[in-house]
């Protein structure tokens, strides 16, 4: 099932499969992305999780606003509450790739989860020489989008060293990821990036300590710069699991689908209902 649902005056694209089933699991994507992403990790899973998947505000369906304020953590966080709120779920695994990872990590820094399951993403920089320095990089690649468009974006987006494995990929894989990439919006990219990159997003390294809930980090074994941030991480989280993925990159999900539907269905259903 479906639907555009408005959550504090914006709408967002939702999806939910398997309604009714105990276990419950909401999938948060990346930046370029939208819940087309998740879809061969959802043919995967068991029909005992009831799946939500969600265009986070500046892509797929869900508004793009003019603002980029808009985008701020912060206000995703309050988003993601208010429709968690709204479709009345207490208990749920929260999952989150790259950005979306980030997002998930500000959340549930916030508010209560059952998991975190985080794939390939970091709390963020904790040097503000290196925030600043992001923050004007990301700010010039935004208004870059906006004169460019989102053609010449793509070009370039998919040849940072970030999505080298991603040339392994089969022509029709390949085709689907640039597929996505190419239907999103300059403006959705280009706020999503002034308001929610890691040189705008508050640092989340201090809050690490205070997550007692179990927190498991999923890295691809070619994904150097994300495991060395899962590594570090690791000895902060008091209740923490890492697994490295083999022969992989950044996007665990997408090149390895249903071992990556394997993993995280195993860490649902083991998780305890309370």
């Amino acid at each position: 099932m479906e639907s555009l649902i408005t959550v504090r005056s914006i709408q967002m694209k939702v999806k939910r499969y398997n309604t009714g089933a105990k276990k419950k699991a909401v999938f948060l994507h990346g930046f370029t992305g939208s819940s087309r992403t998740w879809e061969e990790v959802i043919a995967s899973l068991d029909p005992s999780i009831e799946l939500l998947t969600i265009d986070l505000i500046g892509h797929g369906e869900s508004d793009k606003p003019e603002n980029a304020s808009r985008y701020f953590a912060q206000e995703q966080v309050e988003d993601l509450h208010a429709l968690i709120q709204q479709i009345g779920w207490d208990h749920f695994t929260l999952i989150g790739y790259s950005m979306g990872g980030r997002l998930a990590l500000a959340y549930a820094s916030k508010y209560e989860v059952d998991c975190l399951i985080l794939e390939s993403s970091s709390p963020g920089l904790k040097d503000e020489e290196a925030r600043i320095q992001r923050k004007s990089a990301d700010s010039r690649l935004a208004e870059k989008i906006l004169v460019d468009g989102v053609l010449a974006f793509t070009d370039h987006w998919e040849q940072i060293p970030l999505f080298d494995s991603q040339k392994s990929l089969s022509l029709k894989k390949q085709q689907q990821i640039r597929e996505e990439r190419m239907s999103q919006t300059a403006i959705g990219l280009s706020n999503s990036l002034k308001g929610f990159s890691t040189g705008v997003q508050p640092s989340l390294w201090d809050k690490l300590g205070s997550l007692e809930f179990p927190v498991i980090m999923l890295t691809g074994e070619l994904d150097k710069k994300f495991c060395e941030i899962a590594k570090k991480m690791l000895t902060l989280l008091p209740n923490a699991d890492w697994k490295i993925i083999n022969g992989v990159g950044h996007a665990i999900h997408v090149e390895n689908p249903k071992l990556f539907a394997t993993i995280v269905e195993d860490i649902i259903l083991k998780e305890d209902v309370r």
